[in-house]
């Protein structure tokens, strides 16, 4: 039996295609749905402010870590994803409208955001906030006011 010769450009054509196939063949064996895990830390952070046009604590429970720490300047030292819910979340939800973000930037699984909130009767205020994000969740918030009692039930009082 007499050998054929064969290309290099005809055995790389031929390779190409069998690799080609092989991977179209496995690929819905691999495929899998994006998960919060799969998100960016960016993706996450965006969904986190946008989650509050909801109203519904849920969709914001889920992208916060079970061991979730809030600070801000107004009393809150690193208070539990509970106490946020009663304090911050409870007490403000109702003067939200939606926050614009205006900047965000960060490294690796930390960000900084400066935003700007409208409220629900049309007035605004602005601050900045710094995230640590781990796993596909938020796992501390630190806030910093933008200004004296820049939050919104302040802001929708008249008091700022």
């Amino acid at each position: 039996m007499r050998a054929k010769r064969m290309s290099r450009r005809y055995l790389l054509a031929v390779g190409a295609g069998a690799l080609a196939g092989v991977s179209g063949i496995s690929l819905p064996a691999r495929a899998r749905t994006r998960t919060d895990r799969d998100m960016t830390t960016e993706e996450i952070v965006r969904r986190w402010y946008k989650s509050w046009e909801q109203k519904e604590w849920g969709p914001l429970d889920v992208l916060l870590a079970e061991n979730f720490t809030f600070t801000s300047a107004a009393g809150d030292d690193h208070i539990s994803k509970s106490a946020f819910k009663k304090k911050c979340w409870e007490t403000q939800i109702h003067f939200i409208d939606h926050f614009e973000i205006e900047q965000l930037f960060g490294q690796d699984s930390e960000v900084f955001v400066k935003y700007l909130c409208r409220t629900r009767n049309d007035k605004s205020f602005r601050n900045v906030e710094f995230l640590r994000v781990g796993n596909g969740k938020v796992e501390s918030i630190e806030c910093y006011f933008g200004g004296n009692s820049t939050y919104p039930s302040a802001v929708s009082a008249g008091k700022s």
